[in-house]
């Protein structure tokens, strides 16, 4: 097979598994997205919220979960929808390579968009730096997909999966917000731009590296956590 066959192959199974995950409503969840975007910017410049780094992370942090975590929940019920659980139950240690892959597609994915929709708050607000604001908000993006996916194996059930998650990030929310700073070491939902006034920067840089590592470390546990519950058979096909 030549390297164009392999990469036209590979095209066709990341189109059909996008397919899958998506249900074919990707692009509402775009469009959603984007009209999100575009409606959490303008309520806060039409509030006078001081344009900053900080301000344009926190615009794009719920357009980026609301991006991960419908093919998160769903994509197990959207498998048994389709009537392809059993095929991928049917061969050994498949079912882990598909989602694994999935997982991999949809955050590649979701990190490209964001890039979109903060070159898009460049032009319109602030000079942010695309990439760069995309791979800090992948972080938490990430880290409450693979909590998300994790639920759809324990919960089995995208509706439920989902207002789980969203529970999840509302109370995660209200316990950064009473952190002190010395404890933001353990606020899935710091902002890396938002560097308090009553601290060394020094300081802030190893609280926010320490953060870092600690909800990479989570996500991976999150996400090998989901792949072995996906050892229980009989649990989805029955």
């Amino acid at each position: 097979m030549s390297a164009l066959d392999t990469v036209k192959s590979f095209g066709k199974l990341c189109g059909y598994n996008m397919r899958i995950i998506f249900s074919g409503k990707f692009i509402w969840f775009l469009l959603v997205g984007l009209a999100l975007f575009f409606f959490l910017m303008f309520s806060a410049a039409s509030r006078g919220t001081e344009l900053s780094h900080s301000m344009v992370y926190g615009q794009l942090t719920i357009p980026g979960l609301l991006l991960v975590f419908y093919p998160a929940c769903f994509g197990i019920q959207n498998d048994a929808d389709h009537r392809i659980l059993e095929l991928l139950f049917g061969i050994p240690n498949y079912m882990y390579k598909v989602w694994l892959f999935r997982l991999v597609m949809i955050y590649v994915e979701v990190y490209l968009i964001l890039v979109v929709y903060a070159f898009l708050a460049r032009i319109l607000l602030y000079p942010v730096q695309p990439f760069i604001m995309a791979a800090h908000l992948m972080i938490p993006v990430m880290l409450f997909g693979n909590l998300a996916f994790l639920y759809s194996t324990l919960i089995r059930n995208g509706n439920a999966a989902a207002v789980l998650s969203v529970l999840t990030v509302i109370l995660a929310l209200i316990l950064g917000n009473t952190q002190l700073v010395e404890n933001k070491v353990w606020d899935v939902t710091i902002n890396p731009y938002e560097e308090p006034e009553n601290i060394n920067a020094a300081i802030w840089s190893v609280i926010l590296l320490k953060n870092r590592i600690l909800m990479v470390v989570a996500g991976i546990i999150f996400l090998m956590s989901g792949l072995l519950g996906l050892q229980n058979r009989g649990k989805f096909l029955g």
